[in-house]
């Protein structure tokens, strides 16, 4: 098959689905209503709470959201061919992924911001809520840690692509005061300064990692970037949103949309076809990659790029807090979600193009590429032109470098760039993924804040400087330490199961506040969703407990998993009880701002 094909398929399933689905949930399902304040106005304390351009946040949300699920999931999947792949983020990202991650920022900005447990204590009821935080707690402190551990896997030894990370930082600094105190309100200028310094930086790379002294100085072990990236999580969290976090995700997404529209015109010119059978044998279990069976074990390893509850820890963390109307919801929720789609394809069809025998070299143990009884077929040449050894690095991050290095390469006027493209498709990850965690960390702050609040009043307050430096600093500690210890490796099973089960939750969540607001007639649209993954995940969890973790003698990770799996379950029966109740009120009421509801409550 033709990667060109499936481009033009995927690009207008998702044009499409905006067009029509994204303007359904937005006019009918959730009733945006521009002339409604939003909580960046009311609250707006130029900290967290900041009214933010739609084009500026869509750009803070993406690069949030956008982690290494729609780069290394689909990569990873690709074992079991093309197809499945395919199919489930066309899918999953247009009816469960975009509606889930619209319905959770609706449903934070309606809450004054909160974070999901705060809504679900709201929405559902005080146990909810608390069996809520702990839950996002703890996955979002995996959810980190697991990124983090990308990035330091993706960087360390390598002083151009840790170059170009680390002058994104001073870059969005100097964004941020243009804007902020220079220009107030000059989107133009600041994203015109911005590009010019980030295609000088991506220019200069190659000299710097040239540079004997330079390269020295930015040649860091595992070691030491397992402590430099929590000390830049802690400092983002702490910061003011619009000094670094803001326009350093700004800044970012034009290097990973610039990248991506670049990959798909490279594909259009080129044309490779997919090396990958639509289904293989795999899909049946037993392969060198990922030992389960396509169903449920897809679902669970393409998290985000279809669906992903990580995204309602942002989409009610940062997000909401700085949209300066409720009709922007539709672009930076649905829309961004879509976005993300789009880059989990290309990222499918960089594995894809290709060959199998060299795909499964690269992603699978030595030892599990041995039973195949295949040889690698274009490795070595590729390996010889990257000039790195690329065979048995399983995770997704180098097969994706070198499929993305060898599509850019076959371009006629930048063959002989394999090597080039490679490290710059390494860096690129590296940047897709530390904007997930600089965000991720300040939303954690937030949680951390509103628990510690229950116990000390002072904490709810985010003007309250030493709350946010303590919050700050215990958050970032713990998913630091796991980073620094490296054994976060082997939770990414528990990882993909844990995030699966909070993005079904969400959408129950969100559910129950639609029922609340009286449009039962447009439930569907979250319950059908989130009720048909949740026992899915569901059985991905107990096959994972019994055929990986406890075979393998991994006590803690079946407990967790076991742990997690009820805490959600608990979460969708005090859920079902809400139902019941709301759906016996007979009599709607009128809230502050006109609408009928069937309960009002305080947001």
């Amino acid at each position: 098959m033709s990667s060109l094909t499936l481009i033009f398929v995927s690009a207008c399933v998702f044009a499409i689905a905006y067009r029509l689905y994204g303007l359904f949930l937005a006019n009918k399902v959730m009733k945006l209503d521009e002339d409604r304040v939003t909580p960046a106005v009311t609250i707006n304390d130029g900290h967290d709470y900041v009214k933010t351009n739609k084009y500026v946040l869509f750009g803070h949300h993406f690069a949030a959201i956008a982690a290494a699920g729609p780069l290394l999931g689909p990569v990873l999947a690709a074992q079991f061919g093309y197809l499945p792949g395919a199919l489930w983020i066309l899918i999953g990202c247009v009816m469960a992924g975009a509606v889930h991650d619209m319905v959770v920022l609706f449903a934070s900005v309606r809450h004054k911001g909160k974070s999901l447990s705060v809504i679900a204590e709201t929405e559902i009821g005080k146990s909810a809520g608390k069996v809520a935080s702990i839950s996002i707690l703890f996955i979002l402190i995996l959810t980190l840690a697991g990124l983090s551990i990308a990035v330091v896997n993706a960087m360390f030894n390598s002083p151009w692509g840790t170059f170009t990370v680390f002058a994104t930082i001073p870059i969005a600094m100097v964004m941020g005061i243009y804007m902020q105190k220079v220009r107030p309100g000059d989107i133009k200028g600041m994203s015109i300064i911005g590009v010019i310094l980030l295609l000088v930086s991506l220019w200069a790379g190659p000299y710097v990692a040239a540079n004997p002294t330079l390269a020295q100085m930015l040649t860091f072990s595992k070691k030491e970037l397992s402590v430099i990236i929590p000390v830049y999580g802690f400092f983002a969290s702490v910061l003011p949103v619009w000094f670094l976090l803001v326009p350093r995700d700004y800044l970012s997404t034009y290097l990973k949309i610039g990248t991506i529209a670049a990959l798909a015109l490279g594909i259009v010119f080129v044309n490779p076809d997919l090396q990958m059978p639509a289904i293989t044998s795999h899909v049946f279990g037993g392969g060198p990659v990922i030992p389960g069976a396509v169903f449920p074990f897809l679902f669970i390893t393409i998290a985000c790029g279809a669906l992903s509850g990580f995204h309602a820890i942002i989409g009610s963390g940062t997000t909401p807090k700085m949209i300066a109307n409720e009709k922007d919801i539709l672009f930076v929720g649905y829309g961004a979600m879509l976005t993300e789609g789009f880059v989990a394809i290309m990222a499918l069809i960089a594995a894809c193009v290709l060959v199998p025998a060299d795909y499964f070299a690269i992603n699978a143990a030595p030892a599990a590429f041995a039973k195949l009884g295949v040889a690698p077929v274009n490795l070595p040449e590729l390996a010889a032109q990257v000039g790195e050894q690329v065979q048995g690095r399983p995770g997704g991050a180098v097969s994706l470098a070198v499929g993305m290095a060898y599509i850019f390469s076959s371009v006629p006027f930048m063959k002989g760039m394999m090597a080039y493209w490679y490290h710059f498709a390494i860096m690129f990850e590296a940047v897709f993924i530390l904007t997930a965690v600089d965000a991720g960390t300040r939303v954690g702050r937030y949680l951390l804040q509103e628990m510690l609040g229950r116990v000390y009043k002072p904490f709810t307050d985010n003007s309250w400087t030493p709350g946010v430096i303590i919050t700050s600093a215990l958050f970032t500690g713990s998913w630091g330490y796991l980073v620094y210890t490296g054994d976060i490796a082997t939770i990414w099973p528990l990882f993909g199961m844990a995030n699966q089960l909070l993005a079904s939750c969400a959408l129950i969540v969100g559910t129950t506040m639609l029922i609340r607001l009286g449009k039962v007639r447009y439930a569907w649209t979250t319950a059908v969703p989130g009720l048909l993954v949740w026992p899915t995940v569901m059985w991905a969890g107990y096959l994972n407990v019994t055929t990986n973790f406890l075979p393998k003698g991994l006590i803690l990770l079946a407990t967790m998993s076991v742990v997690l799996m009820v805490l959600i379950t608990i979460v969708f029966i005090a859920a079902f009880r809400r139902w019941s109740e709301l759906l016996k009120i007979k009599d709607s009421v009128t809230d502050a701002y006109g609408d009928k509801v069937l309960v009002v409550v305080a947001d």
